[in-house]
């Protein structure tokens, strides 16, 4: 039997699986709009074990992070255990003890901060200081949450990142990709993170622990685990100028 249009059925079916893409697109878009918009930097961890297939899962969905002419330039080393507190206990000894010794092997922060940048910097560090209950000037409290960084925030994964140096600079925009994937990624699985550049004056003393190649460029470290919600520290929202601030707009 030939119809000349299609039957009422069919016409339903259609319609019907068409409103439930839509209704499918649109949860999916609310979805990842609130795991970026929730997303924060985790400075305290309870001390829950990250399953390593979990970590492994992460890895593999950040890997579709675009990389010029698909370089794909990220290397992670994944530190648990017994690994992850030999690399702790190591730079925490150089920050104590060797604390004008270390520099990074890339320029990450500027030498002298300058507007607007140096207000928005000011601005989270008064809101950090004053959530971990340090009094301004109390430069030995303010030494030890540096100190911090230096174990990842206790956090039971620690991640750092190295990039081949002979590598042009472009590649860190697939490098960020890559971590913001990680971010997310994390965040939607009930996890937090932290990015830290922080780690990286310390290449000198972390390479040869973790048998880096001579071309790898320690850029960064980033702690992964389960929030602990109760830390006041946890609380810290940082604020985000308004698009008219960073955008314009050609038509």
């Amino acid at each position: 039997m030939v119809w000349s249009t299609p039957p009422p059925q069919a016409v339903r079916y259609v319609v019907c699986a068409v409103k439930r893409e839509k209704e499918m697109s649109k949860d999916s878009s609310a979805i990842v709009d609130t795991t970026i918009q929730h997303r924060r930097s985790t400075r305290a961890y309870r001390h829950d074990p990250v399953p390593n297939k979990l970590v492994r899962h992460i890895l593999e969905v950040a890997s579709r992070a675009p990389s010029g002419c698909n370089t794909q330039p990220w290397r992670v080393h994944v530190l648990t255990g017994a690994a992850r507190q030999n690399i702790v206990d190591t730079v925490c000894h150089a920050f104590e003890s060797e604390p004008d010794q270390h520099v990074s092997e890339y320029q990450h922060t500027p030498e002298e901060f300058f507007e607007p940048f140096l207000s928005r910097r000011r601005k989270m560090g008064f809101k950090l200081y004053e959530l971990a209950d340090i009094p301004k000037g109390d430069k030995e409290r303010m030494r030890m949450q540096q100190r911090r960084n230096y174990t990842f925030f206790d956090a039971p994964v620690g991640l750092l990142f190295t990039v081949n140096r002979d590598l042009p600079i472009a590649s860190f925009i697939g490098f960020g990709a890559f971590m913001q994937n990680i971010m997310v990624c994390a965040e939607s699985h009930g996890l937090g993170t932290c990015f830290q550049t922080a780690w990286c004056d310390y290449h000198r003393i972390i390479a040869p622990q973790l048998n880096f190649a001579k071309e790898d460029l320690l850029i960064g470290g980033m702690a992964l685990g389960y929030p602990d919600k109760d830390a006041p520290i946890n609380q810290l929202r940082t604020e985000r100028v308004p698009v008219s601030e960073f955008a314009v707009f050609h038509a």
